[in-house]
């Protein structure tokens, strides 16, 4: 075999070292964002990804990493630094005897609620993630538009109760009288007799729809649904007796610069309910890509 050139050994060398070098010389720390196993945290895991890398920052996405509670130790043993989250659930985790319900003392709560070294952004308050108590549309002129104005005739309903895994896979199900029965009586003095239970928020749909039911009562907003909120109208919860459900970051202290927080909090700004319904639906029932989806929504608001 020839023996390489003088020229030729120390080309080979150069190349060798050039390669080298530009495998290590991005020396910057790499942000792990921890998604759990629904559709809702693995696209706002992306999203809240591909926003810090537009920072500068390098990221990556560490996906179906199981419950609440795995990520909390995730986060707790440094192998995360952000997991999306939703205040009023995570509330509900940490303090299960906290009464605040109104978003602003939702927020309030959490913060007193917070292990030590974990922190949050900005809700994204255009994210109404409630319980939703329902009609079909075609009963529409029977009833009033909210809560609020329904109470007097509550005895005389019958109500639907999804009871079983929620449309978000990583909220917790329903409680018929923890969770329902009980914040409409205390809020509204609305008296709904026992509920009937269905196993699926499918199964509740098609249950009011056909009338078998008046009341709908769903995990999460109808728009969620496979076949989203066609032939539902909701009723409006003004004073919440149902607990703010806003979309949020939980970030562990220390984690990210403060241009990086802030990065986070405008994408709570632009975050809403029916454009995060729309990417669930893309990615869960049309089998899109997360990280696709993600990228045009923060393409399409400047993020």
């Amino acid at each position: 075999m020839p023996v390489p050139s003088l020229r030729t050994a120390v080309l080979l060398l150069t190349v060798a070292l050039t390669a080298a070098a530009c495998g290590s010389s991005d020396t910057r720390p790499v942000l792990t964002i921890g998604a759990g196993d629904s559709p809702q945290s693995t696209v706002l895991a992306e999203i809240y990804a591909q926003a810090l890398s537009r920072t500068g920052a390098r990221t990556t996405v560490a996906p179906a990493l199981g419950d609440r509670k795995a990520l909390l130790a995730a986060l707790d043993s440094n192998t995360v630094a952000v997991t999306p989250e939703v205040n009023g659930d995570l509330l509900t985790a940490l303090d299960s005897s906290a009464s605040a319900r109104k978003p602003d003392a939702v927020t309030t709560a959490l913060y007193a609620a917070l292990p030590e070294g974990l922190a949050v952004s900005d809700p994204a308050d255009g994210t109404d993630l409630r319980p939703t108590v329902a009609i079909a549309a075609a009963r529409t002129p029977e009833f009033p538009s909210t809560l609020k104005d329904l109470a007097p005739r509550c005895p005389d309903l019958t109500v639907g109760i999804a009871i079983g895994p929620a449309l978000d896979a990583m909220r917790a199900p329903l409680d018929p009288h923890r969770d329902v029965l009980d914040p409409l009586h205390t809020v509204y003095a609305c008296d709904l007799p026992q509920p009937v239970t269905y196993p699926t928020d499918a199964d509740l749909r098609k249950a009011v729809l056909s009338h078998e039911i008046q009341l709908a009562v769903f995990s999460g907003p109808p728009a969620f649904l496979p076949d989203g909120s066609s032939g539902l109208v909701s009723l409006a919860d003004p004073v919440y007796a149902l607990r703010a459900a806003d979309i949020l970051a939980l970030i562990r202290k220390g984690a990210l610069t403060a241009d990086q927080l802030r990065k986070l909090n405008y994408v709570s700004g632009e975050l809403g309910t029916t454009e995060l319904a729309d990417m669930i639906h893309q990615v869960r029932d049309n089998h899109a890509i997360p990280a696709s989806v993600a990228r045009t929504w923060l393409d399409a608001h400047a993020l």
